[in-house]
């Protein structure tokens, strides 16, 4: 096997630099005695770089990452990481009085000046790179967070369609692929010629990717070092794979397929990230060495210069592979030595002339490595310390705290010597010449494999505690040992959860979403385990209920048709018209929220879960008892609903109003009710009398004025009475005035009408009519009619004096 490792791997100058700059100012602010409990603290501005190795060293340190400057006390030193930061966190921070140390990359430092003084210009800015890296944002934040992003030439066609006519000045990421940058750059100098390109791709990353393409086309294998979250680990990772199908991504050892070095003629390619330490590399490659004999090659010369540091790490490795060859000679002698003593007993003994030659020894010795899984015999149980026999030239031994998760485990009550037990080593060589092994982690794994290969893990249920609140969500540490559990934000609860702290070092159910066996990660649902349980709540509820039963509930939420009621689980409705016997116009006259009322049920829809519930049916209709309520006499108080000529309604509870007649409205007689009161006053009255048949009240707002002022009261009544009798009199003077101005008027009518009867008696006196003689007949039609007339004229006479005689009999 042959192992070649790119020359550009590992820390490039920012990183190391921030790296650095981190410790120094841990060992400046701590001293030597390590972070204090309390006085100043040192954080990262997030963390520092995309591995978590290092994340976890510098935490070993005292060094924290932090998100926001609520996180950070006045006085704290804040390290502002290699990918920088924006101006407004700089501003904040030196609002808080903390000690920032800027470990922003130089290159990074200029993309800022470049887009701060482009911004400053009126310019728009386009930063070539991925919108969401840290890098980005920071950029950005430099040039008042309005650049456009671009990633793709589809969306530099977009951008560069939607942006309006003027100066336009284009930046990349430090760790962008420097092909597609080609390609970008030549596209924004066709669409806009006057556009100002900056090549800001770090010269190191450039490197990088020319040598994870050089390495990838001629080796069988290749092996990209770096977590997966750095950008620059995912742009080497993909250019590997575009050339060589046989490739991996390891963030340590651990991760490596140990298939893949079985193979004695490979050629394999070791390319690192930026943010991979050399103690990553130096371990990754002595594994390989471990597994199989390998010879270790730099990178050929036309890949430009080696870093010095990447080529001590190499050093370093070449020093550890020769140790690993010495350890190997001394294992042959050290087998060669056990073959010369006798055996025991149980076996057979050894013939005086037998022979051993060395091909045979070599194929004796245990080979072992850092996080291999053996299968050993324990030989010794002290203390709680178990000594196991692995058939390498040392025995391991497995410390209590190794030995499993549970710490309260002896030992002794699992194992007894002799029996076989699974172990994982840790270290091939403690310092003492003893082999570190755990069992703990074997007995994880097996609770991992169980757990991850369980194929109804998806429908269990699994408990656990919650220990951190990390970036969009909480980590919940499973009580089966098998994992670290992710529960996004959005399902840790049924609701939204502005503040995930509340729930760190509180135990939590979960159901398992999604399980990645190669990353060993899970992530979890403790919204699915709550709506599990609420769904099983809720059918028990469901399958006790039955029409006519009589429960308490609590009004949740009041409608404009009607109020929800919660019913110890589900809800029900108590319509409008089941409010109150009376009509009312909203429910909220009759309820407020959170109130504990007795309802029944009315109906009942279990398939479609709907319940109709009554609450006027359990309440006495009001005007049976409303005499008891109201008795004549006592003082009420209401709302004036309503105005009539005659008086004012008011309302005594939401079914029952009473009458104050006009005369009752106040001291003073008024002509009209709204001269006293109005529409939506609140009035003291009392009660005069009540009809619970005819559904009537009687109130009298007079006697309540008279009963809460009684002397001035008088006094009103008083000027009242006194008013009321001067209109009296003047009313009685006024009719006695009419009275005899009409006598005056009707016996001026009557000696008129007299004296025009006295005009007509004397015209028909004057005007007598003579009929001419008649010879032959001794009585004529003439002579008759004038009988008649005479007649007739004689009875008007009668008549008029009778007349006279009435009306003087009336005066």
């Amino acid at each position: 096997m042959n192992i070649i490792l790119a020359k550009h791997a590992g820390f490039c100058f920012g990183v190391r630099r921030a790296v650095e700059l981190a410790k120094a100012t841990a060992a400046r602010v701590y001293g030597e005695g390590g972070a204090p409990k309390e006085g100043p603290k040192v954080h990262t501005w997030g963390e520092l770089i995309h591995n978590k190795t290092v994340v976890d060293e510098l935490s070993a340190l005292g060094v924290t990452a932090i998100a926001s400057v609520e996180e950070a006390e006045p006085g704290d030193s804040v390290v502002i990481r290699s990918h920088g930061v924006p101006q407004s966190v700089y501003d904040s921070l030196s609002a808080c009085g903390v000690d920032i140390v800027d470990a922003t990359c130089p290159f990074v430092a200029h993309i800022h000046d470049i887009v701060s003084a482009a911004h400053e210009r009126g310019e728009c800015v386009i930063i070539i790179g991925e919108p969401t890296h840290p890098e980005v944002v920071g950029i950005n934040g430099h040039c008042g967070s309005g650049a456009r992003f671009i990633r793709t030439t589809e969306e530099a066609e977009a951008v560069l369609e939607a942006l309006e006519d003027g100066p336009v000045t284009v930046v990349a990421q430090t760790t962008f692929d420097h092909a597609a940058f080609n390609v970008i750059s030549a596209l924004i100098a066709e669409k806009r010629p006057s556009a100002t390109v900056c090549n800001t791709i770090c010269p190191t990353t450039r490197e990088r990717q020319s040598e994870a393409e050089e390495l990838s086309r001629k080796c069988d294998a290749m092996l990209v070092l770096g977590d997966k979250n750095s950008s620059n680990t995912r742009k080497l990772l993909k250019i590997c794979e575009k050339n060589c199908k046989h490739t991996q991504n390891a963030a340590k050892p651990g991760e490596i397929s140990l298939d893949l070095l079985k193979n004695d003629g490979i050629i394999i390619g070791v390319v690192a990230g930026a943010s991979t330490p050399d103690s990553v590399i130096t371990e990754v490659i002595y594994t390989m060495n471990e597994q199989g004999k390998a010879e270790i090659n730099e990178a050929t010369e036309p890949m430009t210069t080696a870093a010095a540091e990447v080529a001590e790490a190499v050093e370093t490795v070449a020093e550890n592979v020769e140790n690993v060859v010495e350890n190997v000679e001394n294992a042959v002698e050290t087998v060669e030595a056990a073959v010369e003593e006798p055996k025991q007993e149980t076996q057979e003994p050894i013939e005086e002339n037998a022979v051993f030659d060395e091909d045979a020894i070599n194929k004796t010795i245990v080979r072992i490595h850092g996080g291999q899984i053996l299968t050993g015999t324990v030989i010794q149980i002290v203390d709680g310390e178990v000594s196991v026999s692995i058939g390498y030239k040392s025995d391991g031994y497995i410390p209590r705290a190794e030995f499993s998760n549970d710490p309260e485990l002896d030992p002794a009550s699992v194992y007894k010597v002799g029996d076989p037990i699974d172990v994982e080593v840790l270290k091939v060589n403690d310092g003492e010449g003893n082999v570190l092994l755990s069992r703990k982690d074997v007995e994880r794994q097996k609770v991992w494999d169980d757990f991850a290969n369980d194929p109804e893990v998806n429908e269990k249920v699994f408990e656990g505690e919650c220990k951190e609140v990390i970036k969009g969500g909480v980590l919940v540490a499973l009580n089966n040992g098998a994992a670290m559990a992710f529960v996004p934000a959005s399902q840790v609860s049924t609701r939204f959860v502005q503040d995930l702290k509340q729930y760190v070092g509180k135990p939590m159910k979960l159901k398992v979403l999604e399980i990645d066996t190669k990353r060993r990660r899970v992530v979890g649902s403790c919204k699915a385990v709550l709506q599990q349980e609420a769904e099983a709540k809720e059918k028990a509820i469901w399958d006790n209920l039955e029409v006519g039963q009589k429960l308490q509930g609590t009004v949740r939420r009041l409608t404009s048709f009607g109020a929800f009621v919660d019913i110890g689980g589900v809800d029900g409705l108590v319509h409008i018209t089941q409010c109150a016997w009376g009509k009312i116009k909203e429910p909220s006259e009759v309820f407020t929220p959170n109130q504990k009322i007795d309802v029944i049920i009315r109906e009942l829809d279990k398939e479609n879960k709907k319940i109709s519930l009554g609450y006027k049916e359990l309440l006495p209709k009001p005007w049976t008892t409303a005499d008891e309520r109201y008795p004549v006499g006592s003082f009420v108080e209401g709302k004036v609903v309503r105005i009539v000529p005659f008086g004012a309604f008011v309302s005594l509870e939401p079914t029952i109003d009473g009458l104050i007649h006009i005369s009752q409205v106040g001291l003073k007689r008024v002509s009209k009710v709204e001269d006293e009161i109005n529409v939506g006053d609140r009035v003291r009255c009392k009660v005069i009398e009540i009809d619970t048949q005819k559904r009537r009240i009687s109130l009298s707002r007079r006697d309540a004025l008279i009963d809460e002022n009684p002397e001035e009261a008088a006094e009103i009544i008083a000027r009242e009475r006194e008013q009321r009798e001067r209109e009296r009199a003047e009313r009685q003077e006024k009719r006695v005035q009419e009275d005899q101005a009409r006598r005056e008027a009707q016996a001026k009518e009557r000696e008129e009408r007299r004296r025009e009867r006295g005009e007509r008696r004397e015209r028909r006196r004057e005007e007598e009519y003579e009929l001419p003689p008649v010879e032959a007949a001794t009585t004529s039609l003439a002579s008759l009619l004038g009988n008649f007339v005479a007649a007739e004229n004689e009875a008007e006479a009668v008549v008029e004096e009778v007349k006279e005689t009435v009306e003087n009999n009336e005066q």
